[in-house]
């Protein structure tokens, strides 16, 4: 895609699978700690063992569904004409804003981690961790400035 190629709109940048699978992993945890509780209950309470059964393919099932979704359906950012929304980003700050009402965009490493920061015009950020995403560094940020020139109406001088 050259720099005069439009870019899609709207546009969502999903989750990197390293990152999806640091959920995954979560989740199996959970799904052990809940086996391992249900399986004190059914011991205690003298219930059929078979609702261990039960309750591990639900687990199995749903962790499953989990992944497919944070890798297939589920967007760190979604980015359109008008403005951008940060998705399952903890500390992202402004989740929501307009294009318009961004003032720059720099990098920074807050803690170490590679973030793009955005400046909104009354003082607040948000801050996109850029490992998070399923996409180059250099292509997102580059993408993400034009995104923010093309929103705020700005054109490149020279040409036509």
């Amino acid at each position: 895609m050259s720099a005069t190629d439009p870019l899609p709109t709207p546009h969502d940048y999903r989750m990197h699978g390293a990152f999806a699978a640091r959920f995954v992993g979560l989740a199996l945890v959970l799904v052990a700690v809940v086996m391992f509780v249900g399986t004190a209950v059914v011991a205690l309470a003298g219930l059929s063992g078979d609702l261990l059964v039960v309750l591990l393919v639900l687990g199995v099932v749903g962790v499953f569904v989990l992944g497919w979704w944070l890798r297939a359906r589920a967007s760190i950012l979604h980015v359109d004409a008008d403005g951008y929304t940060v998705h399952l980003v903890r500390g992202a700050g402004v989740k929501q804003a307009r294009w318009k009402d961004v003032e720059d965009a720099a990098t920074a490493t807050p803690h170490g981690i590679a973030c793009v920061v955005l400046r909104l015009r009354d003082g607040r950020t948000t801050s996109i961790p850029v490992q998070a995403l399923a996409v180059d560094r250099d292509q997102f940020v580059r993408e993400l400035q034009r995104r923010l020139r093309d929103g705020q109406g700005l054109r490149p001088l020279g040409g036509s």
